[in-house]
């Protein structure tokens, strides 16, 4: 029904990352799609849910977003409640179809291992699990780098050392992963791949003040995007890691306890996030079929800005 393609703005330098998706943002393309006129009329009903086909231009990928509506129009509030979103809303579910990527040496697992030993100069070699699903990601254990899985925001992005110690070791995982040639490309690349850790079960406190018992999560995983440890999780890397849990063997199957599995719930700096995969292995090699999680999408503004023609 539509096309969608992402770009990564950068923080600190002035140029726009175009090699990776934003999943959070997918459950708006379908509510902004409707609401612009893309997807044809008869496809959406008066009551009920409009299913919107995305076409995902960086990644390749079809994406399938499941927009609530309400007397012909997109239903916005509701109570679906999101941790990391402040409000309830309604409930978007996303659904990323054959969400592993092809780019770098293979298909889901590029290096073809489960589980690599990564050597990263001044870090030390670590255990890594390097996936292409939903977005670029290298898994590593969050002990292994002194950490308890459990760390909120403050824990790490005012260390200046722990950021630099992350962009060292995802600049050398880039490199075996085979999206980039040397260590130097990694600066014009920052959106991918995303470095998360992961830890078993343990009773924190998110950053809203909700206590999270050991009990409620399968796994913890905490994730770096564009720098910084994200306050909550991208979508993309939710995806990455439903993948990758449903993969017996990778560090974050593991650490969510092994064996096989169609969904996981993990806790993440802002509270809980359950994602449900499927994946499959065929000649040696896996594959994800599908990934789903629900998210939430409103409009915040609408306005315009000029650009001289020149």
């Amino acid at each position: 029904d539509v096309d969608y393609l992402f770009g990564q703005v950068s923080i600190d330098k002035p140029f726009v990352d175009w090699s990776g998706n934003c999943g959070n943002l997918t459950a708006a393309v379908g509510a902004f799609a409707i609401n612009g006129g893309f997807v044809a009329q008869d496809r959406i009903p008066e009551n009920g849910i409009a299913t919107v086909r995305i076409w995902q231009a960086n990644i390749r990928k079809t994406i399938v977003a499941r927009v609530p509506i309400t007397n012909g129009e997109v239903q916005e509030t509701g109570d679906f409640e999101l941790d990391g979103v402040t409000f309830p809303a309604a409930e978007v579910q996303v659904e990323f179809m054959d969400p592993a990527d092809g780019e770098g040496e293979g298909a889901m697992f590029p290096t073809g291992n489960l589980v690599d030993d990564l050597n990263v100069p001044g870090v030390g070699t670590l255990k890594a699990t390097m996936i292409n699903a939903g977005i670029p990601t290298i898994f590593l254990n969050a002990d292994d780098i002194g950490y308890k899985g459990s760390e909120l925001q403050d824990d790490i992005n005012g260390n200046p050392e722990a950021l630099a110690m992350f962009e060292n070791i995802r600049a050398h995982g880039a490199v075996k992963m085979g999206l980039i040639q040397s260590v130097e490309e990694a600066a014009n690349r920052q959106h991918t791949p995303k470095v998360a850790f992961v830890a078993k079960p343990s009773d924190y406190v998110s950053s809203s003040g909700k206590a999270i018992g050991a009990g409620d999560v399968d796994v913890l995983v905490r994730a770096l995007s564009m720098g910084k440890l994200h306050h909550a999780m991208m979508g993309t890397a939710a995806v990455a890691i439903a993948t990758a849990a449903a993969v017996p063997g990778t560090l974050v199957n593991l650490a969510a306890g092994g064996g096989d599995r169609t969904s996981v719930t993990f806790g993440h700096p802002s509270g809980t996030l359950q994602v449900g995969a499927e994946a499959s292995q065929a000649n040696g090699q896996w594959t994800a079929t599908k990934a789903i999680m629900s998210r939430s999408a409103r409009v915040l503004m609408e306005g315009w800005v000029r650009v001289p023609g020149d």
